[in-house]
């Protein structure tokens, strides 16, 4: 039994659509079928989880720009391009730009719902990380100014009584603002709290040039 994940179908073909249709739903995946890209970024929910299938020659928008578009837009969404060309450059252009696979019509059945479940577990681990990252920019929201300068500074690998010297304060007092930045994020160690700076975009405060 398949997760509630979505397989959006994007097609203009409508013999493919039924065919996809046929072997998706054979091997227990929820499918949604869309007949040009305009209709599929007028009618897909971002928010849901899943993967799409798209062909790459289409009248109007093409599957490669309906590619960009989503990158544009910041969906994480996993692409599985089909093509009855089988025109390399394009395939190409697709693996650089993040697409699953490209496969060659007529599909291999075989082939195709592998790269449907490595493109759906690579929607499930960006939905992850994301919601992830949302997790810990909700958790910097907690710290005090005082406490993101002792974070800033905590990154950057001075020990305590460096970056008290740098605040103007006390040893005891960056211990005690260190630890209550290592609780309100949900950090065990200061590789932890370096791996979550990175991930949110903070960069490491500079020690003062005076000492």
């Amino acid at each position: 039994m398949k997760s509630a994940a979505t397989v959006y179908v994007v097609d203009d073909d409508p013999g493919v659509l039924k065919a996809l249709t046929r072997l998706l739903q054979s091997a227990g995946h929820n499918v949604v079928l869309f007949a040009s890209p305009q209709a599929f970024l007028d009618g897909h929910d971002p928010a849901v989880p899943g993967c799409l299938i798209l062909d790459v020659a289409m009248p109007g928008i093409n599957g490669l720009e309906l590619q960009q578009r989503l990158a544009k837009d910041g969906s994480c969404r996993a692409i599985v391009f089909i093509s009855g060309a089988g025109d390399i450059p394009k395939s190409v252009q697709a693996m650089k730009a993040g697409a699953v696979d490209f496969l060659t019509k007529p599909c291999n059945d075989v082939q195709l719902l592998e790269a449907v479940d490595i493109a759906l577990g690579k929607d499930r681990e960006a939905r992850q990380a994301n919601d992830d990252l949302n997790r810990m920019r909700r958790r910097l929201t907690l710290l005090t100014s005082r406490e993101r300068e002792v974070f800033e500074h905590v990154i950057s690998g001075q020990i305590n009584k460096a970056i008290a010297t740098d605040l103007g304060t006390v040893e005891k007092t960056v211990k005690v603002h260190r630890a209550r930045v290592m609780r309100k994020l949900g950090a065990a160690s200061l590789a932890d709290l370096v791996r979550m700076a990175e991930k949110m975009g903070i960069r490491p405060a500079q020690p003062s040039a005076n000492r």
